[in-house]
């Protein structure tokens, strides 16, 4: 119903105005007016108690005396008299509601009881809500302006959500005078219902929607945003200008929204990791939404570019090379070639420089050789006026040009009036035009970053070097005992006994209590040895002579023990000292930082980069979100300097890469498990081309967690894998096989799978008999958000290894109402009960997740299936030569 509303809001034949007015300075006026003056075709209710007729309309009292069931409702009355208004609503079944009124959540204790109020009723009513403190919306392909901005834009292929209404405005009269074009123009506001993640699970599923634009202050639920945004990304770019990235902004945003704007860098992997592209000004924004949408996006960061003025092409050169891309290196044929054609005088290396009085033959024979170039990505067409330069010309002569390997073509034409009627030709045929070079050039490299980003997300991951089997329970048990303690730091060998139950390595080491253990525990570990003191309330250990360093005899330790606890009595008297670390001294050439901290909108991040003493000089880290795999973590570690050491430099050997994101896959794993972990610092972690091992760590726990509770993995912003679907069954012919839900590293395997399918398996499956199993196609199948979908793969394993034999899946709505089932055997396996276990084992994870209801499509000649379905009471639908199937939960 909830969906069915969101449709009815943004699609709406009726709509009321409560508030509406015939005073011209009021709100209420100009919502009501603006739906009139745009030509709504639909039906519109003005609600005021005073009024009979508003701007020429029949007026009336109160929403529950509309004549019928309205579908959008705005409200424009005081903030007081909302929450009753917003229930009128709901007891109404209207469809929707835009509460342009401020004077909640950013106003005060009042305002935050009279948001308290709105959400209650939100919650009791299937009502959508827009708002409050808003602008409201714009349809102009409907003829709807369900806001108060003055203008209405012209029709177009964008969505663009603001969650300033002021910003919002603003940016819709900029974007009417750059004649950008909207499909959806909408300002959110405070989000009491309708958010970010609602917005892009609609508009990703509407047509006439290209590509989707966010202005972003704040963020209330970043797991549902992060599950639309990754479910859209690949198909519809999601373009994000995130403002409060300093701390001053972060403040306005605060008393702006009542919203906290959250650590800036956080944000920057968190849209990374969904695929967003975020960019840092409105023109960057609208650039490169217009260009996603017509050009094809490039492969590589080569860009050629072709100039009749040699200041303009210097101009981007120096940008290209700024923001990350390089100057295609052109081929020589290439070289002799443009030679042939062009004048002598002209340059004939990239920059290709035409002169002043280049003319379209030029413009035609350069462009037409950069885009035969194997070594061009791209291409950026500059054009200036000159006496001699025809624009329209030119115009029509490049983009003749056959364009074979689709190249992205982007073209900037200086000048205003002396070159419009030019920049009118190449938008009829697609190519993005720019008014200066630094604006083409920043959207190529965007391009090519929102490119290579997706491509780097739904690589098939490589599988973990060896099995990983954490002991959990050791870990937990550990930490209870602390909290059981009313402790909230662990002392660093409690740290590292819980690193070590993750397999991360810790020095050979033991906890000594007086210096006779010191000295056997030394002997049993070889000198030389460290000894640390280890007192939970001391963090700082160096900095009171709480650390002894290369000790090579008995007496050495023995005396460095008691200096030890006498330095830190002397310091904090009344401290618990637990006794003295006794380790083995290690030493290697790479000092790294491997952390972690719970962020307030996120969860828990990893931080990686350079670590010990010079972490806070150079402050080399990269963030991510967990969970990793195995390529995640190669690019948190490649994201870094020291990554350029690592690898090895200079002759100097590097250390093993693998490792390090193994590492790096098991830290993840940890910070997943325990939501009482409030941050995790090991620093430094030492390492070589023999191996790495844990110096010196801590773990901080949470006390707000522990104190509330959590439910396993609701502390992170992306669902990590599901490993409570993992079930052992036996097939009838006594076959064990595993079922678990799929990986991103089972693309191979699905493969394999898809070639043992007969034409008529893959009829049944897929509708059609598929030859081959792209790449493309295998990504979707196995990278996955487990939070709306479940796939359940079927794995043996015999002489030859491990196999897929089967897949089942549930692909469920946003809401995890309803949801697809589809299930395949490979030939091979079928007539063994397996399409059975698969489609119960389905039924039973459906009804774990709450979903109310299957639903499925069925070949009307697909016997089997349809056996197995109506044994389990699944109501048949005949639609032509297919059953739609249903079963209600």
């Amino acid at each position: 119903m909830r969906e069915e509303n969101l449709y009815r809001l943004f699609n709406p034949r009726s709509v009321a105005v409560v508030g509406a007015s015939n005073k011209p300075d009021r709100v209420g006026y100009a919502l009501i007016k603006n739906i009139i003056d745009a030509g709504f075709k639909g039906k519109v209710y003005p609600v005021n108690q005073k009024r009979s007729r508003v701007i020429g309309l029949k007026a009336y009292p109160s929403v529950s005396s509309l004549p019928e069931m309205t579908d959008l409702v705005l409200i424009a009355t005081p903030a007081e008299t909302v929450p009753e208004i917003l229930k009128q609503c709901g007891k109404a079944k209207a469809g929707g509601v835009i509460i342009t009124s401020s004077g909640f959540k950013e106003s005060g204790i009042k305002g935050k009881q009279l948001d308290r109020q709105l959400r209650q009723i939100v919650q009791k009513y299937p009502i959508r809500v827009v708002g409050p403190n808003c602008l409201g919306f714009i349809r102009p392909s409907m003829d709807l302006n369900a806001s108060f901005a003055s203008q209405n834009p012209s029709p177009g292929k964008i969505a663009f959500i603001s969650q300033s209404g002021a910003l919002g405005a603003a940016i819709l009269d900029w974007a009417i005078r750059q004649k950008i074009g909207f499909s959806y123009f909408i300002s959110i506001g405070e989000m009491i219902d309708v958010d970010f993640a609602d917005l892009i699970d609609y508009l990703g599923n509407d047509s006439t929607v290209s590509s989707i634009l966010l202005y972003m202050e704040s963020l209330t639920n970043s797991r549902r945003f992060l599950s639309a945004a990754r479910a859209f990304a690949s198909s519809k770019p999601i373009i994000v200008l995130k403002a409060g990235i300093s701390p001053e902004g972060a403040q306005a945003a605060l008393s702006h929204t009542g919203n906290l704007a959250g650590d800036d860098t956080v944000f920057d992997a968190a849209f990374q990791r969904a695929g967003i592209l975020r960019v840092d000004r409105l023109d960057e924004l609208f650039n490169c939404a217009n260009a996603l949408a017509v050009e094809k996006m490039p492969e590589g960061n080569r860009l050629a570019i072709v100039t009749n003025a040699g200041g303009a092409a210097v101009i981007a050169a120096d940008t290209l090379v700024e923001r990350g891309g390089c100057l295609a290196k052109l081929s020589a044929s290439t070289v002799k070639e443009l030679k042939k054609a062009l004048p002598s005088a002209c340059r004939c290396k990239n920059p290709i420089d035409l002169l002043g009085d280049a003319n379209e033959v030029r413009y035609r024979e350069a462009v037409h050789c950069c885009l035969k170039d194997h070594n061009v990505d791209g291409i950026l067409v500059i054009l200036t006026p000159q006496a001699m330069t025809n624009p329209v010309k030119i115009a029509k002569n490049i983009t003749a040009l056959p364009n074979e390997q689709q190249k992205t073509f982007l073209a900037v034409w200086m000048g205003g009036d002396k070159v419009s009627a030019g920049i009118r030709v190449l938008q009829s045929r697609g190519i993005p035009v720019f008014s200066f070079p630094e604006q083409a050039v920043e959207t190529f490299i965007h391009m090519y970053s929102y490119y290579a980003n997706l491509k780097l997300l739904y690589q098939t991951p490589p599988n973990i070097p060896e099995e990983f089997s954490p002991d959990t329970l050791s870990a937990r048990k550990l930490i209870s005992r602390v909290i059981t303690g009313k402790r909230f730091i662990l002392a660093e060998y409690e740290t590292k006994r819980v690193l070590a139950n993750y397999g991360i390595p810790v020095p050979r080491g033991g906890l000594a209590r007086n210096a006779s253990e010191a000295v056997n525990l030394a002997k049993k570990i070889g000198y030389p040895v460290a000894l640390k003191i280890s007192a939970p309330a001391i963090v700082h250990k160096t900095e009171i002579g709480g650390v002894k360093l290369d000790l090579i005899s008995s007496e050495a330790v023995q005396s460095g023990f008691l200096e030890v606890i006498n330095n830190c009595r002397s310091c904090f008297p009344d401290t618990e000292i637990q006794g003295v670390l006794v380790e083995a001294m290690i030493s290697k050439r790479y000092e790294l930082l491997v952390g972690s901290k719970k962020d307030s909108l996120f969860g828990p991040v990893i931080l990686f980069g350079m670590g010990g003493v010079a972490v806070e000089v150079f402050k080399d880290v990269n963030v991510g979100l967990p969970p990793l795999n195995m390529m995640l973590a190669r690019r948190l570690i490649e994201g870094t300097k020291i990554y350029n050491l690592l690898r090895g430099y200079r002759g100097i050997k590097g250390v093993n890469l693998d490792s390090v994101a193994y590492l790096l896959y098991k830290f993840a794993y940890l910070v997943m498990d325990f939501p009482e972990i409030k941050e995790i610092d090991i620093n430094p972690f030492a390492i070589d081309e023999i191996g790495g091992v844990v110096l010196d760590a801590e773990i901080v726990l949470d006390q707000a967690a522990i104190k509330v509770g959590t439910k396993p993995y609701d502390h992170l912003s992306i669902s990590p894998y599901p490993k409570q679907y993992e079930k052992m069954v036996n097939l009838k012919g006594g076959q064990r096989v595993l079922l678990r839900a799929v990986k991103p590293e089972d693309e191979p395997l699905e493969k394999e799978l898809f070639q043992t399918f007969s034409d008529e398996t893959k009829r049944f499956r897929f509708f059609s008999i598929i030859k081959e199993m792209t790449h493309e196609r295998l990504t979707r199948y196995t990278h996955i958000d487990y939070d709306r979908e479940v796939a359940i793969v079927a794995e043996i394993e015999n002489h030859e290894g491990k196999k897929l034999v089967g897949v089942g899946r549930l692909i469920a709505d946003p809401y995890n109402k309803d949801a697809e089932f589809a299930l395949v055997v490979g030939d091979p396996w079928q007539g063994q009960g397996l399409g059975s276990m698969l489609t119960d084992y389905l039924i039973k994870i459906a009804r774990q997740r709450r979903i109310r209801k299957l639903y499925a499509y069925l070949l009307e000649d697909n016997q089997v299936m349809a056996y197995i379905l109506r044994k389990r009471r699944f109501e048949f639908t005949r639609e032509g030569e297919m059953f739609n199937v249903r079963l209600v939960l």
